[in-house]
C-alpha cells in the first residue's frame, strides 16, 4: 500500500484549462493544480472561450487519459486491499486513499468530457464554415487487456447523448420541436448534432421527411442493439411520442415498419411494456394487422412487437397455480386482429400468428377463450398447416392434463377434431395421402401421452373406436397408413422378412444363407437379457388392452373377410394381428393375454362349414399367424447360457461345421511320407518364388494340417528347406508380401501367415526356426525406421502411413498378435525387443494407425508386456489414443465372460483421465460392467475414489446396492449427505429426468431418429437413491432411522387427490417415484405394508383428476409388482402383474378393469366467446343506425354480401357521406370489430369504408369518443353484485378486459341475434344495440 500511496501522491495534480469569467485563453491550456475544485464551474466559464489548438487539445486528452489509468489502478488496488484482514489504522488510511482516488477519477472524466465537447464544436464549426470536415486526431486504439471503468462510463454517456439527440431529431421532424417556429433558430448542433443535416420541416416534402425519419430511427435502433443499458435508461413513452408521426397512415410502410421495430427494441421488461400500454397504440396495431400482403414488411414488425410484448410483459403463472393462469398484456382489440390473421388461410403470417396464439394459450387461457382464439387453434389443428400440428397438439394435451384448464374444451368434440383428417378423409391424390400421413403422426403422438390416451377414452372410447372403424371401410384408400400408425404406436419394428410375409411367400427358406452371419453378429453384439422389460413396455401393455377393448382385432378380422384370395393389405392386417398376439403374450398377464389370444371370430370363420369362403379366410389367417410364430421363434436368439442343442436351431449348420474340422485335421496329420512330399511339390513353392504361381489352396491345407505335426514340421524345415522359402515371402525387406495391395482377396495371405506362425509355434523345431529366421529382426528394424532420431532416415519406411493404409503391411500386426497368444511367442517378442519397439511407437505423434493396429491385435490373456503396452496407450499424452484405447478396453470387458481384475483396474484408472470425453466413456463402460454382481463386488473391493465424478453419480448408487459398498460409502459420510439432498431436491430432479426421457423415448419411436441420450436411457427405470438404499439391510436401517418414508406416506395421504396446486402435484409425483422404487425391492416392500400406502396409491391412480399423476401411479404400481410379494398384494386389488415363463414378476402390472383406470369424470365446458359488455350511446340519426346495422351484418357470412352492397350504395349517397368521415362513427366501427368475430377481408373492408387516416389527432379523438359514447353504469342495465363494474374510460391497451356476459362460442351468429333480441325486450334506458333488430339493409 505505501507504494500505491507514493504513486498516488506523485500524480495528484490535474491539468484543466485555466480561464476566468469573461476572460479568454492565451492559446494554450495552463496546467493548474486542483484538489477539491471541480471542473464544471470552469467549463461553464470556458464555454465562450476561444478554442485551443488541435495539437494542444490532443496532448491534454492524452495526459488526462494517462492520469485516469493511474487513478483507476490505485482504486483497484485499494478495493482489493480492503478485502484482506487489516488493522483499523491501515484500513482507515486505505479507505481515505480510495475516496480520494474516486474524486480524482470524477474530476479527470469531467475534464476529458469538456475537451471532447470543445473538439466536437470545433469540428462542427469547421464543417459548417468550410464545407469540409477534417479529421485531425489520432485513431482510437482498442484496449489491450481490460476495459477501464472510466472508458466504459464514457461510452455509455456518449451512447445516451446520441440516443437523446436522435429522439430530439425525430421530434423536430414531426414538427413537435419547440424551436421549429420560423422566427426561432434551429436546434444548435452542440445540443443535437444529428439534426444539423436534417431537412427543413417547413420546406421539405413528405417523402424527404419520411426518409429522414427512417434513417434517424434506424440509427437509434443500432444504438439500442449495441448498448443494452441505454434501453433501460430511455423512457418508452418518449420513444413512442417521437415515432407517432411515422405510424400514421400518411407515412410509408417502411417508416411504420421501422417505428414498430424501434418500439420493440426499446422494450426491456414488464415495466416498459406497462408504459407502452399507456400510449394508445391499439388502433395503429389493429390497422396494420388488417392490411393486405403488400404491407408485409410492416405486418412482420408489428407481429414481432406483439411477440415481444407477450414475452416480456406476460405474468406467468406462479408455482402454485396451473398452466394458463397467467395474464398477457394484450387488449381484446389487438387479440381479435391477431386471431383474424391466424384464421385467414391466404395470409403469409398465418403460421407465426398461430404459434403466437399457442404461446398465449399456455399463459392466459382465459383471454384466448374470451376472444375466440381456442376455436381458431382447434381449426388449425384440423386443417393445417401440418408443420404446426405437433406444436398445437402438445399444447392442447398440456391443457387437458389439468381439470382447471380442461374445462375450456368441449368433451368429445374439440380435441377430436385432430382425428378428422383420418376419419373424414376420402381421396386418392398424393397431397391427400401426405395429409393423412401427417394426421396419423399427430394421433400417434397424442396416444403416446397420458392426457391424449385418457381424453380419447371418454364416452366409452368413442374417438379410438372411430379410428379403428376406419379399417372396416373397404373404399378407404388410406387404410395402410392407419395400419402403419398402429405398428408405430405399439412399437413394432418390422424385420426384413415382414416384406416376404406381406407378399404371401413362404418363410421357411428365407434368409438361410445369411443366418450364420446373423448369428455370429448377434453373439458379438452385447444385449440385455430378453426378459428385461421397460417402462415403455408397460405403456404398450395398456395400449393393447385399450385397443383390444375398442375392437381392433375384430376390425382386422373384417379386413380378412374382404377377399378369400388375400391381398397385401389383408396380409398386413394379419401381420399386425400376429404381432399384437406376440406382444400381448410378452407384456400382459396370462389371464388377459389368453382372452386376446382366443380370437373367437377368426376361429368361428375357420370352423364355418356352411360357408366355404369364410372357412378359407379363417384357415388362411390362422395358418399365416402360425407360420409367423414359428419363424419368429426360429429367428429369436437362444437364451444366454443355454447350451442344450435344439433340433430346429438355425445354428445346426455352424455346429456341424465345427464338428467336421477336428476330424479333418486328424486325418491330415496321419498322412504318409509319400503323400506329404507330393503335397510339398504340388504347392509350387519349391519351383518358383512368384507367389502368384503357388497353389494357395494346397499350401493352406498343408499349413493348417500336416505341418501341425512336429515330425512333418521338422522335415519341412531341415530336409527340404521348404519353410525357409515360405517365410522369406513374408520378410519385410523382401518387399513381396508387404507390397501386395490391401484388398479383400489379398487378405488370405495374412491369414496364411498367421496360420504358418501358429504351426511353427506348435513344435520345438518351429520355435527354433523363428529364433534363427530374420522375420522378427527385420520387423524390429522396420519399426526402427520410424524413429525420428535415427541416424540415416529412410525415404520410404516399411510402416509408413501410406503403406499401412494401401498395402498388406498392416497384416504384420495380425501376425504379431498370433505370436502374443502363446507363451513361446511372447518370449520371442521379448527376445527380439519388439515390445520395446511398441513402447516407442505409442509415443509417436500422428501415427494413431500403428498404435490402433498394435492394440487391436495383441492378445492380453497372458500377463506380461501386452498388458503394459495397453496401459501405456491408455495413459498416452494424446487424447485420441487414450479415447480409442479406453473404447477398446471397454470392448474387452464387455466380451469377457468372467470378471478380470486387471481390466477393471485399468478402466478405473481412466476415470481420472484429464479429458472429460475419456472419463465419460470409462464411466459408461464401468456402469455397464457393474450390471454383473461379480464385477460390481470386485470394483467395490478396489475402493476407487469417485468424488470427482460429482454427487449422486449412478456409479456411486450402484456401489450402494452392495453391503460392502454401502458400508464403504457410509463410512465416508456420503450416505448422510446424499439422503438429505435427495429428500429436499433430487427427488424433484428425478421426476423431471424420467418424464423428459419417457417423452423422448416415445417421440424417438414416432420419428425413428436416433438420439444418444434416449439410447442411454433405454426405457429402464433409472436408479433412485431410496430404491438403492432399500436393497441392503444397513440401508433399510438408515431409512428407518431418518423417518423419511413416514413423511412420504403422510404426504401421499394428505395431497394424493390435489388437482390445482402445481407445486404440490410436482412434489406428489416425486414422492410417488420414491415410494415405488423402495417398494420395488424385497427389503423395501415391508415399509409400504407397514404404512398401508398401496391402497392410497391405487385410489390416486383411479380417481386423480390430474392425468399425468395417474400415469405416474401406473408406473409406480409396476415397480411395486417387481417382487412376488408386491405382485400378490396388488392382485388382491384387481391389478395383475405380468409373470415370466418361470413365474417371476417382470415389473409390469395392469388393471383388470381398464375402464376404471382410463375414465375421466365428465365436465361442463366454460369456454365462451364473450360479447363486449360496454354499451355505446345510440347513433344520433337513422342514417347512422343503418350504417352500423349493415356493418354488424358483415359478421354474418350468409348476409355479408348484401350488407357490403348496401354500404357501398350508402357511401355514394350525399346524405350518408358525412358518416364515413365521422371519428365517432369510425370508433363505433372499430368497437364492433374489436368485440365480435370478423374475417380478415371484412375487417379490411370496414377500414377502407371510412375516409379517415389514422394519426395522432384521430387516435386522440377516438380515445375521447370511447369516453363520450359509453353509457354510464347508471344508464345501463344494473349489474349483478358479483360482476365488476364496467370501466368508465377506455380500457388500457395491452391489457385484457374485464369478464363479460358470455355466449357460446360458435361461427353461427344466429344464437347471438336471438339472445340480443330477447335482451332488448327488457325495460331499460335506451341504448344502442349492435345487433340487427327488425330488418336487414339491402333486402327489399
Amino acid at each position: 500500500m505505501p507504494a500505491a500511496s507514493g504513486e498516488h501522491s506523485s500524480h495528484s495534480s490535474l491539468s484543466i484549462p485555466n480561464s476566468t469569467d469573461g476572460g479568454t485563453s492565451n492559446g494554450s491550456a495552463t496546467p493548474t493544480t486542483t484538489t477539491g475544485q471541480s471542473a464544471p464551474s470552469m467549463m461553464g466559464a470556458a464555454s465562450e472561450a476561444t478554442l485551443v489548438s488541435d495539437g494542444d487539445r490532443e496532448t491534454q486528452i492524452q495526459m488526462l487519459s494517462d492520469q485516469l489509468k493511474v487513478e483507476n489502478r490505485i482504486k483497484e488496488g485499494a478495493e482489493n486491499l480492503l478485502q484482506m484482514p487489516l488493522n483499523p489504522a491501515l484500513r482507515t488510511q486505505v479507505e481515505s486513499e480510495l475516496a480520494t482516488a474516486k474524486q480524482k477519477i470524477q474530476a479527470i472524466e469531467r475534464s476529458m468530457e469538456y475537451f471532447s465537447e470543445r473538439g466536437s464544436r470545433r469540428r462542427n464549426h469547421e464543417m459548417n464554415g468550410n464545407g469540409i470536415r477534417k479529421f485531425t486526431g489520432q485513431p482510437l486504439q482498442p484496449a489491450d487487456g481490460w476495459k477501464e471503468e472510466g472508458s466504459e462510463r464514457d461510452d455509455f454517456r456518449t451512447a445516451m447523448h446520441q440516443a437523446r439527440s436522435a429522439i430530439k431529431a425525430l421530434l423536430h421532424l414531426s414538427r413537435q420541436y419547440p424551436y421549429s417556429h420560423p422566427s426561432s433558430s434551429a436546434p444548435s448542433p452542440s445540443a443535437s448534432p444529428s439534426t444539423s443535416t436534417l431537412p427543413n420541416v417547413l420546406t421539405a416534402s413528405e417523402a424527404e421527411l419520411n426518409r429522414a425519419r427512417i434513417e434517424t430511427m434506424a440509427r437509434l435502433i443500432g444504438l439500442l442493439q449495441r448498448n443494452l443499458r441505454v434501453r433501460y435508461e430511455l423512457d418508452v413513452a418518449e420513444v413512442v411520442h417521437a415515432v407517432l408521426p411515422s405510424l400514421a397512415d400518411k407515412a410509408t410502410k417502411q417508416a411504420r415498419a421501422t417505428a414498430y421495430r424501434l418500439i420493440r427494441h426499446s422494450l426491456v421488461d414488464s415495466h416498459s411494456v406497462r408504459r407502452l400500454g399507456e400510449q394508445h397504440l391499439d388502433w395503429y396495431i389493429v390497422k396494420t394487422l388488417s392490411r393486405d400482403n403488400k404491407h408485409s414488411v410492416e405486418k412482420e414488425q408489428v407481429i414481432k412487437l406483439i411477440r415481444a410484448i407477450v414475452d416480456l410483459g406476460s405474468e406467468r403463472h406462479l408455482s402454485h397455480s396451473g398452466v394458463g393462469a397467467g395474464s398477457v398484456p394484450l387488449s381484446d382489440a389487438v387479440m381479435r386482429a391477431l386471431i383474424a390473421v391466424a384464421e385467414y388461410p391466404e395470409d403469409p403470417f398465418k403460421p407465426i400468428c398461430v404459434q403466437t396464439l399457442t404461446e398465449i394459450l399456455l399463459i392466459d387461457i382465459e383471454l384466448m377463450a374470451r376472444t375466440g382464439g381456442i376455436r381458431v387453434l382447434l381449426h388449425a389443428l384440423a386443417e393445417g398447416p401440418l408443420e404446426m400440428a405437433p406444436l398445437l397438439s402438445q399444447a392442447f394435451l398440456h391443457i387437458v392434463d389439468s381439470p382447471k384448464t380442461r374445462a375450456y374444451l368441449h368433451p368429445g368434440t374439440d380435441l377430436e377434431i385432430a382425428l378428422s383428417g383420418i376419419t373424414d378423409a376420402y381421396g386418392k391424390s398424393s397431397e391427400h395421402q401426405e395429409r393423412v400421413k401427417g394426421c396419423t403422426r399427430i394421433v400417434s403422438s397424442m396416444l403416446r401421452t397420458w392426457s391424449g390416451l385418457m381424453y380419447c377414452c371418454i364416452n366409452d372410447m368413442t374417438a379410438i373406436r372411430a379410428l379403428i372403424d376406419c379399417l372396416r371401410i373397404p373404399s378407404l384408400e388410406t387404410r395402410e397408413l392407419i395400419l402403419d400408425m398402429f405398428f408405430d404406436l405399439l412399437n413394432i419394428k418390422p424385420p426384413e422378412w415382414h416384406k416376404t410375409f406381406i407378399e404371401g411367400r413362404r418363410l421357411t427358406m428365407y434368409g438361410r444363407a445369411r443366418r450364420s452371419a446373423e448369428i455370429i453378429q448377434r453373439e458379438q453384439i452385447p444385449h440385455k437379457p430378453q426378459d428385461t422389460l421397460k417402462l415403455t413396455d408397460q405403456y404398450i401393455a395398456l395400449l393393447i388392452l385399450v385397443f383390444s377393448k375398442a375392437g381392433l382385432l375384430d376390425a382386422l378380422t373384417s379386413m380378412f373377410e374382404e377377399s378369400s384370395v388375400g391381398s397385401p393389405l389383408s396380409r398386413r392386417a394379419t401381420l399386425l394381428m400376429a404381432e399384437i398376439l406376440q406382444k400381448a403374450n410378452r407384456v400382459l398377464p396370462l389371464s388377459i393375454a389368453a382372452k386376446i389370444q382366443a380370437l373367437p371370430r377368426v376361429f368361428s370363420l375357420a370352423s364355418d362349414y356352411n360357408d366355404n369362403e369364410h372357412r378359407i379366410v379363417g384357415s388362411a389367417a390362422l395358418s399365416a399367424i402360425n407360420s409367423f410364430n414359428r419363424h419368429w421363434s426360429r429367428m429369436e436368439p437362444a437364451v444366454k447360457g443355454d447350451t442344450r442343442p435344439r433340433a430346429n436351431s438355425i445354428e445346426d449348420a455352424l455346429r456341424r461345421q465345427r464338428q467336421i474340422e477336428p476330424a479333418k485335421l486328424k486325418m491330415s496329420m496321419q498322412m504318409d511320407d509319400k503323400t506329404f512330399q507330393a503335397l510339398l511339390l504340388d504347392t509350387q513353392v519349391m519351383a518358383t518364388k512368384d507367389h502368384m504361381k503357388w497353389n494357395f489352396e494346397t499350401l493352406q491345407d498343408l499349413i493348417e494340417g500336416p505341418l501341425h505335426s512336429a515330425k512333418r514340421m521338422e522335415e519341412a524345415i531341415k530336409v527340404s528347406r521348404y519353410i525357409r522359402k515360405v517365410m522369406s515371402f513374408f520378410h519385410p525387406f523382401s518387399h513381396r508380401f508387404c507390397d501386395l495391395a490391401n484388398t479383400k482377396q489379398n487378405h488370405r495371405w495374412v491369414r496364411l501367415g498367421c496360420s504358418l506362425l501358429d504351426a511353427l509355434m506348435s513344435s520345438p523345431d518351429g520355435i527354433r526356426f523363428l529364433h534363427d529366421d530374420e522375420f522378427l529382426s527385420q520387423l524390429v528394424k522396420s519399426f526402427a525406421q520410424l524413429d525420428p532420431l535415427t541416424q540415416a532416415p529412410v525415404p520410404d519406411p516399411i510402416f509408413s502411413k501410406k503403406r499401412v493404409q494401401d498395402t498388406l503391411t498392416c497384416g504384420y500386426f495380425e501376425m504379431l498378435g498370433t505370436l502374443s497368444k502363446r507363451k513361446e511367442g511372447v518370449e520371442l517378442l521379448e527376445k527380439f525387443k519388439l515390445f520395446t519397439a511398441f513402447y516407442h511407437l505409442t509415443e509417436l505423434r500422428q501415427r494413431d494407425d500403428l498404435i490402433k493396429g498394435i492394440i487391436e491385435n495383441l492378445d492380453y490373456s497372458i500377463d506380461g508386456h501386452s498388458r503394459i503396452v495397453l496401459s501405456k496407450a491408455l495413459t498416452s499424452q494424446y487424447k485420441t489414443i487414450r479415447h480409442y484405447s479406453t473404447d477398446y478396453l471397454g470392448g474387452l470387458i464387455r466380451a469377457s465372460p468372467t470378471a478380470n481384475a486387471w481390466m477393471l483396474r485399468l478402466l478405473l484408472t481412466q476415470l481420472y483421465d484429464p479429458s472429460p470425453d475419456v472419463r465419460e466413456l470409462a464411466v459408461r463402460f464401468l456402469e455397464e460392467a457393474c450390471e454383473s454382481m461379480d464385477v460390481l463386488q470386485m470394483v467395490v473391493e478396489m475402493q476407487p475414489t469417485l468424488d470427482h465424478l460429482g454427487e449422486g453419480h449412478p456409479l456411486l448408487l450402484k456401489f450402494m446396492s452392495t453391503p460392502t459398498g454401502f458400508r464403504f460409502l457410509y463410512a465416508a459420510d456420503y450416505i448422510d449427505r446424499e439422503i438429505e439432498l435427495w429428500f429436499h431436491e433430487r427427488n424433484l430432479h428425478y421426476v423431471v429426468h424420467i418424464e423428459v426421457f419417457l417423452a423422448k423415448a416415445f417421440i424417438q419411436n414416432a420419428n425413428e431418429d436416433v438420439d444418444d441420450s434416449v439410447l442411454a436411457f433405454e426405457g429402464i427405470v433409472p436408479l433412485h437413491f431410496y430404491g438403492v438404499m432399500a436393497k441392503t439391510e444397513l440401508g433399510c436401517e438408515v431409512l428407518q432411522e431418518k423417518g423419511h418414508f413416514t413423511e412420504f406416506a403422510q404426504f401421499i395421504r394428505r395431497h394424493g387427490l390435489e388437482s390445482e396446486d402445481q407445486e404440490v402435484i410436482f412434489k406428489l409425483k416425486s414422492v410417488l417415484w420414491a415410494v415405488g422404487n423402495i417398494g420395488a425391492t424385497e427389503r423395501g416392500l415391508p415399509f409400504l405394508e407397514e404404512e398401508e400406502i398401496i391402497p392410497s396409491i391405487l385410489e390416486i391412480a383411479e380417481q386423480s383428476l390430474v392425468l399425468s399423476v395417474r400415469g405416474t401411479c401406473f408406473f409406480v404400481l409396476g415397480l411395486i409388482s417387481s417382487t412376488p410379494q408386491g405382485a400378490e398384494i396388488l392382485d388382491d386389488y384387481h391389478w395383475e402383474a405380468t409373470l415370466s415363463p418361470l413365474g417371476l414378476p417382470t415389473g409390469l402390472c395392469v388393471p383388470l378393469d381398464v375402464n376404471k383406470f382410463v375414465s375421466i369424470p365428465p365436465w361442463e365446458c366454460v369456454a365462451n366467446e364473450a360479447v363486449d359488455d360496454s354499451r355505446l350511446a345510440p347513433p344520433e340519426s337513422d342514417e347512422e343506425m343503418e350504417v352500423m346495422t349493415a356493418i354488424y351484418n358483415l359478421a354474418n357470412t350468409v348476409i355479408a354480401n348484401a350488407a357490403s352492397r348496401s354500404l357501398t350504395k350508402m357511401k355514394s349517397k350525399p346524405e350518408y357521406r358525412h358518416i364515413f368521415n365521422s371519428p365517432s362513427m369510425f370508433y363505433r366501427a372499430l368497437h364492433t370489430i374489436s368485440s365480435q368475430k370478423y374475417r380478415q377481408p371484412v375487417r379490411r373492408y370496414i377500414f377502407d369504408l371510412f375516409n379517415i387516416d389514422l394519426d395522432a389527432d384521430i387516435v386522440q379523438q377516438l380515445s375521447e369518443c370511447a369516453i363520450s359514447l359509453r353509457i354510464p353504469l347508471t344508464a345501463q342495465e344494473p349489474a349483478e353484485p358479483s360482476e365488476p363494474s364496467p370501466i368508465d374510460d377506455k380500457p388500457a391497451p395491452f391489457r385484457p378486459r374485464a369478464a363479460r356476459h358470455n355466449v357460446d362460442e360458435s361461427d353461427d351468429e344466429g344464437s347471438d341475434v336471438e339472445e340480443k333480441e330477447a335482451a332488448a325486450k327488457k325495460p331499460r334506458a335506451p341504448v344502442m344495440s349492435l345487433r340487427p333488430k327488425s330488418r336487414i339493409i339491402g333486402f327489399s
